[in-house]
C-alpha cells in the first residue's frame, strides 16, 4: 500500500493557491465557468474545487492559469507575493465635456496604469482610451470628473441608449446615442438632474462634421 504524506506547509500552499486563483479570477470579472472554458477544464466544479482547496490544478493547467493572469507559477502557488496585474492605457488629461463641447484634438495622450481588477473584461485592450468627464449633463449616470474607458466601435454596432464620445469639428462631448430612423436624424441626449441640458440633434444629410470616437464601456467614480 502506498501512502502520501502531506505536510502542514503543503496544505497551506494549496490553500494559498485556491485563494490566489479566486482573487485573480474575480480581478478579471470572470465566473468559474468562464475560467473553466478558458483553461479547458471539464466544468466550473473543477474551478470550485481549486478555489476551495479540495483539489489543485495539474502542471499544464498551472501554466495556463499563469499565462492567462500574467503571473508566475510561484506567485500562483503562494511562494512569492502576488501582485494583481495592471495595464497602461492612453489617457487624455483634459475633460470631455458633459455639457458644452470642448476641443481636445491638440492634446497629447499620456499613459495611465489601471489595475485589471477595475477594468474587468476590458483589461489589456490596447485601443481603450481613458478620458475624464467635465460637466453635469450626464450626472445621473456618470458624475462630473469621473474617468471613462472609451472603446472605438463601428457605427453599425451602436445601439440606442449607448453612451458615446463624439465630436463636431473637433469639439468633443459625451452623451447617450439614439438613431431616430423614422425622422432621419441622430440624437445625442443628456442624462442630467439639470433641465438646462437639451438634445444635440443632427439630421442624416448634415453629418459631415460629426465623428463618433467610441463607446463608454466603463467609468470610474470618485466618491467624496
Amino acid at each position: 500500500m502506498c501512502y502520501t504524506r502531506v505536510t502542514e506547509k503543503g496544505v497551506k500552499q494549496m490553500s494559498n493557491l485556491g485563494e490566489n486563483i479566486k482573487k485573480l479570477r474575480l480581478s478579471r470579472g470572470m465566473t468559474q465557468q468562464q475560467l473553466a472554458d478558458v483553461v479547458n477544464v471539464k466544468s466550473y466544479t473543477t474551478v470550485t474545487k481549486w478555489e476551495s482547496g479540495d483539489n489543485s490544478p495539474r502542471g499544464g493547467e498551472l501554466v495556463s492559469l499563469s499565462n492567462l493572469f500574467n503571473v508566475s507559477v510561484d506567485e500562483l502557488l503562494g511562494l512569492e507575493r502576488i501582485t494583481l496585474p495592471s495595464n497602461e492605457y492612453n489617457y487624455f488629461p483634459i475633460g470631455v465635456s458633459a455639457g458644452l463641447p470642448e476641443n481636445i484634438e491638440s492634446v497629447n495622450a499620456e499613459k495611465i496604469n489601471i489595475p485589471d481588477s477595475i477594468m474587468g473584461k476590458w483589461a489589456g485592450q490596447s485601443d481603450i482610451m481613458i478620458m475624464r468627464v467635465n460637466g453635469q449633463s450626464m450626472n445621473k449616470t456618470i458624475p462630473d470628473q469621473s474617468l471613462m474607458a472609451v472603446k472605438p466601435i463601428e457605427l453599425s454596432n451602436l445601439k440606442n441608449d449607448d453612451i458615446v464620445v463624439y465630436s463636431d469639428n473637433h469639439d468633443y462631448s459625451v452623451k447617450r446615442y439614439y438613431d431616430d430612423v423614422e425622422n432621419e436624424r441622430i440624437i445625442f441626449r443628456p442624462h442630467s438632474t439639470d433641465r438646462i441640458f437639451i438634445d444635440d440633434i443632427y439630421y442624416y444629410d448634415n453629418l459631415d462634421s460629426i465623428k463618433i470616437h467610441g463607446k463608454v464601456v466603463l467609468y470610474i467614480v470618485e466618491l467624496d
